[in-house]
């Protein structure tokens, strides 16, 4: 596995990526309509692409034998800021590994890289969305020392989640 920033080239298997990772965890809670709004909104090539572009958003991509088998993006400023105390917060978003391949340290590599490349960049905190029904994102995010921070709204569509809004100091 190795690790590599996103380029334009990657949009469509990046999206791609998103879209399959975000479907098998979460696709039996939404209605059909609302999951492709929300697919639409997040993970279209062209939203991807653009996400890719964009100087507020830096993808690290885990790259395996012939494809991406996880992905993240850091987001400064975090849109979350408000929630917190933190002087110069970044977010973490959409840390996601293929289906079927959790387990195998890639979400660990990405979140080593994106840690050090917030410590890197002088942030004092990283914050990020969790699914409060998501025990096992929150329990590994807790071996990292985020802790929840505050409740927040997810919007899937017209589908409202309870979120849990976790924060590491740095």
């Amino acid at each position: 596995m190795i690790l590599r920033p996103a380029s334009h080239a990657d949009a469509p298997a990046l999206a791609a990526l998103g879209r399959d990772s975000f479907c098998a965890a979460f696709e039996h809670l939404y209605t059909p309509g609302d999951l492709a709004t929300f697919l639409r909104e997040v993970y279209s090539e062209e939203v991807v692409a653009r996400e890719i572009a964009d100087p507020r958003c830096t993808h690290r991509l885990a790259e395996g034998e012939d494809a991406l088998i996880g992905f993240c993006k850091l987001i400064h400023p975090s849109p979350y800021a408000a929630h917190s105390d933190a002087a110069n917060p970044i977010a973490l978003g959409q840390l996601y590994t293929a289906p079927g391949r959790t387990g195998e340290g890639i979400g660990a590599a990405l979140m080593d890289w994106a840690e050090a490349e917030a410590r890197e960049r002088g942030h004092d905190a990283i914050q990020l969305s969790v699914w409060s029904e998501n025990r096992g994102a929150q329990a590994f995010y807790a071996r990292y020392g985020f802790a929840k921070i505050a409740d927040i709204d997810f919007w899937v569509g017209n589908h409202r989640d309870d979120e849990w809004l976790l924060e590491l100091r740095l």
